[in-house]
């Protein structure tokens, strides 16, 4: 039996999906990122939500305002981007696990957010610099500490 080279390639590529797919390495969901457009730290943000297996759609907006204003961002837990994945906010630099920890419970609330630029959270590392301690907020009617973080390491949960 003759095989094509179209059929070949076709199913080499099914077997490539299907391994990705079988070793958990298949696409997450997509994070579409609005943020100005000569911020690298919002680059490295991106990047460790693409590590962390997220799709990442990054988008350069020269003004943040009216993206935050849409979103019903607070305007004291506005950092240097915004995102939107699976109908919410992600304002800030939110470690990948508490956002995939928002997925999984579906809490009701708008978002997550970090406030400021907390050295050490993802995309703001600087090396000689130790990591800060600071605090994810889930937001929306109300707030709460949705978890404590240093660096991109959770901390557990205070009584």
């Amino acid at each position: 039996m003759m095989f094509s080279r179209r059929m070949v390639l076709l199913t080499l590529a099914s077997a490539a999906v299907a391994a990705t797919a079988r070793s958990g390495n298949a696409a997450g969901p997509t994070v579409v990122v609005s943020k100005d457009p000569n911020c690298g730290c919002c680059v490295g943000w991106a990047q460790h939500m693409r590590a962390a297996g997220f799709t990442v759609d990054l988008r350069d907006v020269t003004d943040l305002g009216p993206v935050k204003t849409r979103l019903g961002v607070p305007g004291d837990l506005a950092s240097c981007h915004t995102a939107e994945v699976g109908g919410y906010v992600i304002e800030g630099h939110v470690p990948a696990s508490a956002i995939r920890r928002l997925l999984d419970e579906k809490p009701q609330a708008k978002g997550l957010a970090v406030p400021g630029m907390p050295t050490g959270s993802p995309g703001m590392e600087v090396p000689g610099s130790p990591p800060e301690v600071y605090a994810v907020v889930l937001f929306g009617d109300t707030r709460r500490t949705y978890a404590r973080f240093k660096g991109a390491t959770e901390l557990p949960a205070t009584p």
